[in-house]
């Protein structure tokens, strides 16, 4: 069964941007992807069929080629045009317009006799072909993907493939690994790995873009009075100041404690928002409290 539109799997326009693509891609991969929907097979099919339109329309060179009709759905190339009808023989004597109509050739009538001007047979006339691609599925940790890491995945032969995962990476992007897909044909070059990313949420962190965020709880003295406290960050625990004077809600930044730089991208910052606890209290503070006046109540009684 060949392929349907690859603009109608993700419900997009002919004119939709590499953003609109890249957008589509995610939602739909997340939708049907099989973690989310155990042995449905009609769930696994629509996955397969959004990573390979996809794998189509995210590559300029081969979308603009489907454009123009010379790849089909499947990334296939399509047949010349006129091999389907309509051509006409010139002074060679011989013509074709149509398969079954007497006295002319059919389309595979022309296709063998093109294999004989080229002095072999059918099979070996288009000459090397890519492998096709695999597709996989990689889970990773929310910190592998703010930090980076090699991931390991186990093939349906038994080997293994080693993927580097950039720091950066976002669920639903896909990295390709050269040559890692089925052999290719007549000599032609193996086809390459594509690899989907879903990246697993974290209990303490979130992200937006560079940036992570984190909720910290401080005790009561160190946001009335300020002080050092030790922060878990994704690349590991630092000290941070809390100023005096510090309320729940107070956000302080870390510098490059975020997602790590990759390429020509600098590292993201972590941004602590703060959640005073007071903890168990004992005597002496509520003896005080008894007798405090918090200085909002007594301006208002001026």
């Amino acid at each position: 069964m060949s392929a349907r539109d690859p603009y109608e799997v993700l419900g997009l326009a002919r004119g939709a941007s590499q953003d609109d693509i890249r957008k589509a891609y995610r939602q739909k991969a997340k939708k049907y992807h099989p973690d989310l929907n155990p042995d449905d097979k009609v769930a696994e099919e629509q996955f397969k069929a959004v990573n390979q339109a996809n794998d189509l329309l995210s590559d300029p060179e081969k979308r603009a080629r489907f454009d123009r009709g010379e790849l089909d759905a499947d990334g296939q190339e399509r047949a010349p045009h006129g091999y389907g009808g309509g051509f006409q023989g010139g002074r060679g004597g011989f013509g074709y317009s149509g398969a079954g109509q007497e006295g002319h050739f059919s389309g595979d009538d022309l296709h063998d006799i093109f294999g004989m001007f080229s002095g072999g047979p059918r099979a070996r006339r288009r000459g090397p072909q890519k492998g096709a691609d695999r597709s996989y599925t990689l889970n990773v940790s929310f910190l592998e993907s703010v930090n980076g890491a090699t991931s390991r995945i186990t093939l349906p032969d038994g080997s293994v493939l080693d993927v580097k995962i950039p720091p950066g990476i976002e669920s639903g992007q896909h990295l390709r690994l050269r040559g890692k897909g089925e052999d290719g044909v007549q000599g032609g070059p193996k086809g390459d790995a594509l690899i989907t990313v879903i990246v697993n949420p974290d209990a303490t962190y979130t992200r937006k873009g560079s940036d992570v965020y984190q909720i910290l709880p401080v005790d009561l003295k160190t946001a009335v009075l300020g002080g050092s406290i030790m922060v878990p960050t994704p690349t590991g625990s630092v000290k941070m100041n809390v100023p005096a004077g510090s309320d729940t809600g107070t956000r302080l930044r870390l510098r490059g404690r975020g997602v790590q730089e990759h390429g020509a991208r600098p590292a993201g910052n972590l941004y602590v928002t703060l959640n005073v606890t007071i903890g168990k209290s004992d005597a002496a503070l509520e003896e005080f409290l008894k007798t405090w006046t918090p200085a909002s109540a007594s301006e208002q009684s001026v």
